[in-house]
């Protein structure tokens, strides 16, 4: 992960800093397209992704710290769901029979791709071990190790991959619960009565994955857009 040294906003000029925690390899073009993204809906802001760093906003993958003012949603505008999917043509009517097969995670915390699906695996007796457990950087990557027969089951998220179930011949064999945390939280320069991150805040939450998507290269890939608490 690129590692950004941060500036503190005293000294950027008055720039909303924002803090973003991400597993992406490679952040200089998702930064410069989100921060010109933001600087014309009137949000002069710098990314930073030094997770020392303070901060009027932060992006966090999972439950953040502090008070959260965007959360991220899926595709279908709901909270990220985990799921296990495996090919109609395997049969497979239980998490139980996937004992022994080779399986495909995403790798990294964010909870959704990974850990959640192996509990739920975990709990049937079934723990893959690194021989059939193949790490991904994305559920792109995953997903596809299943469809080229790679593997034998798939994690995914339920709004990320609904659409490929029917023209791929996918099932989805088992569903987690929804999981709530994931989004934009109050930094430690954040204040409540701050117009230049409330400005900031609007366009974010005016952002989709189709108007952008090298811009979101930062996010995990079932994020879909940003929106207020109260309104998800």
């Amino acid at each position: 992960m690129a590692l950004l040294a941060a500036v503190p906003a005293a000294e950027a000029g008055g720039l909303v800093q924002l803090k973003v925690q991400t597993e992406a390899r490679s952040t200089v073009v998702s930064k410069n397209r989100l921060e010109r993204f933001l600087a014309e809906n009137g949000c002069q802001a710098e990314l930073v992704f030094d997770q020392g760093a303070p901060s009027h906003l932060s992006f966090s993958r999972g439950q953040g710290v502090g008070q959260p003012l965007l959360l991220a949603v899926n595709r279908e505008s709901t909270a990220p769901t985990p799921v296990w999917v495996t090919r109609a043509t395997a049969g497979v009517r239980a998490l139980a029979e996937l004992r022994g097969r080779d399986v495909s995670v995403v790798a990294g915390s964010d909870p959704i791709g990974n850990r959640l699906a192996l509990a739920a695996l975990a709990e049937k007796g079934v723990e893959p071990g690194p021989g059939q457990r193949y790490e991904t950087a994305d559920y792109s990557s995953a997903l596809g190790l299943l469809l080229h027969n790679n593997t034998h089951a798939s994690v995914s998220e339920l709004g990320f991959v609904r659409p490929f179930v029917a023209s791929q011949g996918l099932v989805i064999t088992w569903q987690g619960q929804p999981v709530e945390g994931a989004g934009w939280y109050a930094g430690r320069l954040h204040t409540k009565a701050n117009t230049d991150t409330d400005r900031c805040l609007t366009a974010l939450a005016n952002l989709e994955r189709e108007d952008d998507r090298q811009t979101f290269q930062i996010f995990p890939e079932w994020v879909y857009r940003f929106v207020a608490p109260q309104s998800k």
